[in-house]
This record gives C-alpha cells, sequence and structure tokens, in this order.
C-alpha cells in the first residue's frame, strides 16, 4: 500500500463475501488496529476479486450456530439474553469503522446487500463503480436491519421517504440512484477505476496533517449527533489543544515557503 495507506479488503469469495460470525470480530480488530497505528492516515477498504461486494449476512453460517442454534425448551427470555451479545458483536464490527479515528474510503461494486449496507454507511467516503447496486435485503429474510442502516442512512441521505421504501421492500437500488440520493459521492466506470479513485482521495488524505484530518473526523461525527452549538463548543475545547500543534506551523512555513510540508506519525 502507498505510505501511511491501509488497504481492507473483504476475503470471503466463495461464499460472496458473505459476513459469518468471525468476519464482524475481524473487522472490528482490523479497525481498532488502523485507529491506533501511528503509520496509518487512511483506509480504503473493497470487496477484493470477489463477484459481490458482498452478499450480506452468511444466513446458513448464523443459523447454525451460537444464540440462533436454542433449546426449544430454553426460556424465551433466557434466549432473548443470549441473542443479545450475537447483534453486539455485529454492530461492533460495522461501528468500528466510524469510530476509527482515520477517514475510511469505501470503495463498491456489483451487489452490497444487507451488511453491505451497513458497512458503506459507516464509512466516511462512498465511491461506487456502475454496476453496483445497494439492497437494504433484511426485511426479505424476516428482520428489522440491526446493525446501523436505519440509524446512518437517513442522515447521510436526507430522505427520509427512500430510507424507508428501500428498508420496507428491499428492493435494489441501482448506482445512479445511489448517487442521486446521495448515499455515494461519484460512480466510475469499472471497478478498477473506482478502486484507483478511492486510492488516490486517500493518499490525497493521508499527505495531510494527521492532527487536522483525525480532529475533523471527531468533529463531523460529533456535529451530526449534537445541536450546532455544542459542535462548536466541542471544537473549541478540541482546538484549544491541537491548535498549538506543531503541524500548524509546517504547514504555514510550507505554504510561505511553496513546498510540500512533511508531518510526523501521530
Amino acid at each position: 500500500a502507498a505510505t501511511g495507506v491501509m488497504e481492507v479488503a473483504l476475503n470471503r469469495p466463495k461464499e460472496l463475501n458473505a459476513f459469518n460470525p468471525a468476519m464482524w470480530i475481524d473487522l472490528r480488530k482490523c479497525f481498532e488496529a488502523a485507529s491506533s497505528d501511528p503509520d496509518t492516515r487512511c483506509i480504503v477498504i473493497h470487496g477484493g476479486p470477489c463477484r459481490l461486494f458482498t452478499a450480506g449476512l452468511d444466513l446458513k453460517a448464523e443459523l447454525m450456530g451460537g444464540a440462533f442454534k436454542q433449546e426449544a425448551s430454553v426460556d424465551l427470555s433466557r434466549k432473548a439474553m443470549r441473542m443479545e451479545p450475537t447483534i453486539t458483536r455485529c454492530q461492533e464490527g460495522i461501528t468500528a469503522l466510524e469510530r476509527c479515528r482515520k477517514p475510511v474510503i469505501g470503495a463498491f461494486h456489483s451487489g452490497v446487500i444487507g451488511a453491505g449496507v451497513d458497512l458503506a454507511s459507516a464509512c466516511d467516503i462512498r465511491y461506487c463503480s456502475e454496476d453496483a447496486w445497494f439492497q437494504i435485503a433484511e426485511v426479505n429474510v424476516g428482520l428489522a436491519a440491526d446493525v446501523g442502516t436505519l440509524q446512518r442512512l437517513p442522515k447521510i441521505v436526507g430522505n427520509d421517504s427512500v430510507v424507508r421504501e428501500l428498508a420496507f421492500t428491499g428492493r435494489k437500488m441501482a448506482s445512479p440512484e445511489a448517487k442521486e440520493l446521495g448515499l455515494v459521492g461519484k460512480i466510475f466506470a469499472t471497478r478498477e477505476d473506482c478502486l484507483a479513485a478511492a486510492r488516490k482521495v486517500a493518499q490525497e488524505i493521508a499527505s495531510k496533517s494527521p492532527v487536522a484530518v483525525v480532529g475533523t473526523k471527531v468533529s463531523l461525527n460529533y456535529s451530526r449527533d449534537h445541536s450546532v452549538q455544542e459542535g462548536l463548543e466541542h471544537i473549541k475545547q478540541w482546538n484549544s489543544v491541537h491548535l498549538l500543534s506543531e503541524d500548524v506551523m509546517k504547514a504555514a512555513q510550507a505554504i510561505m515557503m511553496k513546498s510540500k510540508p512533511e508531518f510526523s506519525k501521530l
């Protein structure tokens, strides 16, 4: 990978990158590590060589074990309490992208189904290829989406009616509609073009002050969930410390000298 850019690829091509129990845990561990890694300044996540970005939840793997497989004699409340950690495990896998201090760029191709939409919703920047389509498919398998789509997507796209239609019907949304809605920022002819563009933007982000980039993501996420005034108070406290960073002086000197600044690792 290029300097400062980490690449993450979903890697279950034979299973169409479907999410099994281990994958949720691996996703969380990966992005927690990236968040604290001083060499990582930006992350690109993509579907690797798989035909689909992801087929969503691996129903066979989930239903054959864990909390789904419980004896009929077990009390309903106890079944529910055993189910809760399973849902938490899945939620934490996706939320790890949002909690990661470094920006996450998603490069999507072909089918982005179920958990794929959850994952996309937790990315900072989303690009896709022309053949990409998105589907909140959970309703088609008898459950309400519970890993972030219903919480994040309405705030991303700003069209409550369409979000509800997609979630209630489970229909496919093609790339032009996804861009019109605001789910993705750009559409590219091929998956290769999409990934190349994601890598290019990631490299540009990695060239900026890591202190400034981290602070920007922190403030954007905080402000999304708070009032404007609360967001202003939050960034005031943040910058009261981080405006004293050496990065501010380095960037100013580079502008005056018409040179490229070099920033230290976090």
